[in-house]
């Protein structure tokens, strides 16, 4: 008979809850209503999430719940987004509650987080394509409701601000099932335009439902497409949408994306006037710096009287060209002196000064020098070179003479 393997209640508690633990169970999004709501002195909230069949336990701690915008009650119809455990001296699963959201609320949430993910995955919000926005632009495009409180709150900023500046207001439903395609229609007609260098997309605050067109997908991929920066001004500070995501800016509201879209005029003229007079000082001390300059030139004698410094160059060249010559003409009679002197000693080695002496040189025709008798034959012809000319001669006899050494 097999021993049967026996666990404790807590080891199977801790293996439930090693189960329930896994990613499977982690970041759900659970729809149900709140009953039993308790928020404890501790700040921390316990309740049941029920449906018309089941209900689970659940459990917001204090550092989660202390942000939420609204007080849960009983009744409530909610989204409640958090991961499955297991408390282990109950030994039941419940849900710990990181974020909650009010049922319509919670579901247009989950559809703004999943489309983030979905656009920012696709690199529509990433950092590095953000366009800088034009220092002046030449004509600003604003995209918004034409009667709402926004558009007047742009105009009324930027022509305050440079009241020359040239404004293109793009009418465009803002909020509705016509929005998102009211939209994309504005931008589309804004890449039309060849002048327009900006872009601001604005509406004023409301709920997250009358701000969902520029949570649209088309809305943020009509931004990302944009030919020209854009600035998205929508609702209050706290409000984000996808389209702030996907504009190049984002102010907080309309009237703070009129301040980014134009330069103050005043300050600006500030800033020019300073700088033209600091162009114009620096001008004026240059041009007296080279008056200075000019007047001590003016003030030379060598611009007074071009003539005489003329001369004396003239002079100096003369004298100049006159040492030269000396110069020149000493180093030829030297090197004359020098050629004369080789000349002489070249001229007395020479075999033709031993002629003129009486002396000659035989040669056979092969202009081979004959110094002893054996070198010819009797016959043989041979040409003796005398002073002023040759002899052509025919060898009748040949004797050596013999030379006796003195004592």
């Amino acid at each position: 008979m097999h021993q049967m393997h026996i666990i404790t209640v807590s080891q199977l508690t801790r293996q439930i809850k090693t189960v329930l633990e896994q990613p499977l169970f982690q970041q759900l999004k659970v729809e149900g209503e709140i009953s039993n709501f308790k928020h404890h002195s501790s700040g921390h909230m316990y309740f049941t999430l029920k449906d018309e069949h089941s209900r689970i336990r659940a459990v917001m701690f204090r550092g989660r719940n202390i942000r939420l915008g609204f007080e849960p009650k009983n009744g409530d119809t909610v989204v409640a987004i958090g991961s499955l455990g297991v408390y282990e001296p109950n030994g039941e699963y419940q849900i710990y509650v990181e974020q909650m959201l009010p049922q319509g609320v919670g579901l247009l949430h989950i559809r703004f987080e999943e489309l983030k993910q979905k656009l920012e995955q696709e690199g529509l919000f990433d950092p590095e394509r953000k366009r800088p926005l034009p220092f002046l632009p030449r004509k600003v495009a604003v995209i918004t409701s034409p009667t709402s409180a926004a558009v007047r709150d742009v105009i009324s900023v930027i022509k305050r601000r440079f009241p020359a500046m040239e404004l293109l207001i793009v009418p465009a439903v803002v909020q509705g099932e016509d929005g998102p395609q009211s939209v994309t229609a504005a931008f589309e007609q804004v890449n039309s335009q060849n002048d327009v260098d900006l872009v601001i997309v604005t509406r004023g605050g409301g709920s997250i439902e009358e701000l969902w067109t520029f949570n649209d997908e088309t809305v943020a991929r009509a931004i990302y497409n944009c030919s020209v920066p854009v600035i998205s001004g929508i609702g209050h500070e706290t409000d984000f949408t996808i389209a702030d995501f996907a504009a190049d800016h984002r102010a907080a509201t309309p009237s703070a994306a009129a301040e980014l879209a134009v330069p103050d005029y005043y300050h600006l003229s500030l800033s020019v006037n300073r700088l033209s007079s600091r162009l114009l000082s620096t001008v004026n001390k240059l041009i007296n710096e080279k008056r200075t300059i000019l007047g001590y030139l003016t003030k030379r004698s060598v611009l007074l009287r071009p003539k005489v410094r003329i001369n004396q160059e003239r002079q100096r060249v003369d004298e100049s060209l006159s040492r030269i010559c000396l110069v020149v003409n000493h180093q030829l009679n030297l090197l004359n002196q020098r050629l004369l002197t080789a000349t002489g000693k070249l001229d007395s080695l020479s075999p033709l000064s031993t002629l003129s002496r009486g002396y000659a040189v035989c040669q056979k025709p092969d202009k081979t020098v004959v110094t002893d008798p054996n070198q010819v034959k009797i016959g043989e012809d041979v040409v003796v070179r005398v002073k002023s000319g040759r002899l052509w001669c025919q060898v009748k006899k040949g004797e050596q003479i013999k030379y006796e050494r003195r004592s």
